[in-house]
């Protein structure tokens, strides 16, 4: 139980730390959402004016968005997934990378072809921003599960786990020094009674010893008195003449 007691101590300590770790980091990472949210409503602001540029400078109803997007077969920017390891908690990255190069990149020289790579610029701008939001948001979500479940997991094991231990300890601390004091007892109780018995024995042995030496004392007395004869003896009585 000891032993036991340890384990869940170390357990609870470690899962503390585990859960301040990713505390921080979820901080961390709230405070670049909203850094990012608040950076990306300026971005597509800007991207959205850019746009509006390119519909003027071209002249018109020309739409060039929808002459680019006829003819795009193979997406430039893609998007590849990473993990990244936060006190045994694995979150998912999303990246953003450029895979060709632009097929484009001459679109817009007639009339506003500087407007045009503006846009561009703005709107790429725009999806990396997007992919890091996206990014940041999957990790906040999973962060905020595994905080939960690791906060759970502490409050368990320091209100519900350990004190249970610690009582079954304790009582079993109070049973076994419960059964010392009954073994203490036992084996006073077991010498006092060998005291007597051996005070006992003691005794009768002085009595007997004392009635042994008194019959010797008499037998020499008796043996030693003057005149004294032994009716055992054989004896001649001298005959009688009347």
């Amino acid at each position: 139980m000891k032993l036991r007691l340890k384990g869940a101590q170390k357990g609870h300590s470690l899962l503390k730390k585990k859960a301040d770790a990713l505390q921080m980091r979820f901080r961390l990472i709230l405070g670049k959402i909203v850094e990012t949210k608040t950076l990306m409503g300026e971005v597509m602001k800007i991207a959205a004016f850019s746009l509006a540029e390119v519909k003027f400078a071209i002249g018109g109803e020309t739409s060039l968005p929808q002459v680019v997007l006829q003819n795009v077969n193979k997406a430039q920017i893609k998007v590849r997934t990473k993990k990244d390891n936060v006190a045994g908690v694995t979150l998912p990255v999303f990246e953003s990378y450029q895979e060709a190069t632009d097929q484009y990149e001459l679109a817009g020289l007639a009339r506003g072809g500087h407007a045009v790579a503006n846009m561009k610029r703005n709107y790429q701008k725009a999806i990396e921003l997007l992919v890091d939001l996206a990014s940041l948001q999957t990790s906040f979500v999973t962060l905020d599960e595994v905080i939960k479940i690791t906060n759970r997991r502490v409050n368990a094991i320091e209100h519900v786990i350990i004190p249970r231990i610690e009582r079954t300890l304790a009582y079993i601390i109070s049973e076994l020094d419960e059964l010392e004091r009954e073994e203490f007892y036992r084996l006073k109780k077991i010498q006092d009674k060998k005291r007597i018995a051996r005070k006992k024995k003691e005794e009768l042995e002085k009595i007997a010893y004392d009635a042994a030496a008194a019959q010797r004392y008499d037998d020499n007395f008796l043996d030693d008195a003057p005149g004294s004869k032994n009716m055992l003896d054989e004896e001649h009585d001298e005959d009688v003449v009347f």
